[in-house]
């Protein structure tokens, strides 16, 4: 199957944007070819000392949800700082900051969770990369608490290789699992 940066879509979306939205769309559908058959065990499993496809899935959605932050001009706030702890775990029980429709009741943890997380955490960033404007691309941005220099575009560039990098590490560990089982 053709790459979504191949396919010719996405053309009324600026060149910038169309990148991260075609590696956010390639992350997508990299997990579910790849990851979306493991069990709930083998998500969490962590061959050599590896960091588990779960702690990959989880990363990436987490991630691109404060670097988002940051491009929209804001710093991160406790329930943020707190996923960002708990994302070698599983989450711990609390709700991700992602579409007020998805809020997960009492322990979590499941496959189950953890795709829907994943699945509505890449929509949510999808939808908040099309409403930054290209206007705002050479806006300087302040990360973390040493509000280190970056720009608005810095950011969206970060967000599709920090991604993509890790969707290639969830890969990886899906495969050696798969091998073991």
């Amino acid at each position: 199957m053709v790459e979504p940066w191949l396919r010719g879509t996405l053309t009324e979306v600026d060149t910038v944007r169309r990148g991260v939205l075609h590696a956010l769309e390639l992350a997508r559908e990299d997990v579910a070819r790849w990851c979306g058959e493991l069990t709930g065990g083998q998500l969490e499993a962590r061959p050599f000392g590896l960091p588990s496809v779960g702690f990959q899935m989880r990363h990436m959605v987490r991630s691109l949800d404060r670097l988002l932050t940051y491009a929209e001009g804001q710093q991160l706030n406790d329930e943020q700082l707190a996923l960002l702890k708990s994302e070698m775990d599983g989450g711990g029980g609390l709700t991700p900051r992602f579409p007020s429709d998805f809020v997960l009741r009492g322990s979590w943890g499941t496959r189950e969770d953890l795709f829907a997380e994943f699945e509505l955490g890449v929509e949510s960033a999808m939808e908040r990369v099309r409403a930054i404007a290209p206007t705002s691309y050479e806006e300087v941005r302040g990360v973390g608490r040493k509000m280190l220099p970056t720009s608005v575009g810095g950011l969206l560039v970060h967000c599709a290789d920090h991604t993509q990098r890790h969707v290639g590490q969830a890969v990886t560990t899906a495969k050696v699992v798969k091998q073991a089982g």
